[in-house]
C-alpha cells in the first residue's frame, strides 16, 4: 500500500464513513432478516443490500463528504455503480460462505447470519475509495 492510501484509511474521513456504514449495514442486515421470512435467501440478500444502499448515500452525503461539490445526480450516479460491484462481492462471499465454506467447516447454526455478516464486510475498503474518488469528488 502507498503512504497515500494508506492515509486515506487513517483519517477521521474513513471512521466516519465505516461508523455511517456500520449503520447503514446493520439497516441491510436487519431487513434481510426481516426479508427472508418472505423470500430466499438470495434475494433477500439482493433487496436488503438496496435498502441499506440508499440508508449510506443518505448518511454519507449528509455526516462523511460533506465538502463534496457534486451534484446529486452526479453522485447518486457513482454511488450506485460503486455499489453494483460491491453488491456483486457480497453475494458472492455471501453465497459461497453459506452454501460451500462454513458446512465444510462444520458449522450449522446462524450460517446465513455469519455468511451475510462477512459479505458485507468484504467490500469497505473498495467502497471508500471509489466514493471517496467519484461519488462525492471535491473540486
Amino acid at each position: 500500500m502507498t503512504g497515500r492510501m494508506i492515509d486515506a484509511f487513517a483519517s477521521k474521513q474513513f471512521v466516519g464513513f465505516l461508523l455511517t456504514g456500520g449503520a447503514a449495514a446493520a439497516v441491510n442486515f436487519g431487513s434481510r432478516i426481516l426479508l427472508n421470512r418472505w423470500m430466499d435467501f438470495s434475494a433477500a440478500i439482493v433487496v436488503a443490500y438496496l435498502i441499506g444502499m440508499a440508508t449510506a448515500f443518505i448518511l454519507a452525503r449528509l455526516f462523511v463528504f460533506k465538502q463534496s461539490n457534486q451534484a446529486l445526480h452526479r453522485s447518486a450516479g457513482f454511488f450506485v455503480l460503486i455499489n453494483v460491484f460491491a453488491i456483486f462481492q457480497t453475494w458472492l462471499v455471501s453465497i459461497i460462505l453459506a452454501r460451500h465454506l462454513l458446512p465444510a467447516l462444520g458449522v450449522n447454526r446462524f450460517v446465513p447470519e455469519i455468511a451475510h455478516a462477512i459479505g458485507v464486510m468484504v467490500p469497505v475498503f473498495s467502497s471508500y475509495l471509489g466514493h471517496k474518488r467519484w461519488s462525492f469528488r471535491q473540486g
